[in-house]
């Protein structure tokens, strides 16, 4: 069975650095993504043909990261049935509030799984796509419990320095 991977949509250039923190989560787990720059408002259409497509091209999940309106996510999901997981990016006098709410308001029969604003919210949107494909994939599933683990001794040892 072919390995599937990430598409992972952002909503421009201003949104690397987040995003950036998603495909390192998906390359430290060894699977594949793709990132791209495509606006819901600025080239829908564009939106619309990487979403339609994304499936044939195997692609397993599509993560989409903006700030602002935030409609990215909704816009994938409207043009897909693969999983979307929305990141909403700090931007703008709300400093991300707006996008949260963009994101997680979605009307009944468009989902969207919407993470933290931010850094945070992009590393472990990577985490959850890894966990979707992880469903049919044993090996990418053993890497997370892994990290889970490792994760679990180095604060044992935080909190063992602690009490020294």
């Amino acid at each position: 069975m072919e390995k599937k991977k990430v598409l992972i949509l952002m909503g421009s250039e201003n949104d690397r650095a987040a995003m950036e923190e998603c495909r390192k989560v998906l390359a430290d787990l060894g699977v594949e993504c793709e990132l791209r720059v495509a606006s819901a408002h600025r080239t829908p259409g564009k939106v619309a043909e990487l979403a339609v497509a994304a499936e044939g091209r195997g692609f397993g999940v599509i993560v989409a990261g903006a700030g602002l309106a935030a409609h990215l996510a909704g816009a994938v999901a409207a043009h897909s049935l693969l999983p979307v997981i929305g990141v909403p990016l700090e931007a703008g006098p709300l400093q991300g509030l707006d996008a949260l709410l963009s994101t997680v308001q979605m009307p009944r029969g468009v989902p969207v799984a919407t993470m933290a604003i931010g850094t945070h919210g992009a590393a472990n949107a990577g985490l959850f796509a890894a966990a979707i494909l992880a469903l049919s994939d044993p090996a990418l599933r053993g890497r997370l419990e892994t990290l889970r683990r490792d994760m679990a001794e180095r604060l044992e040892r935080q909190d063992a320095a602690v009490r020294g």
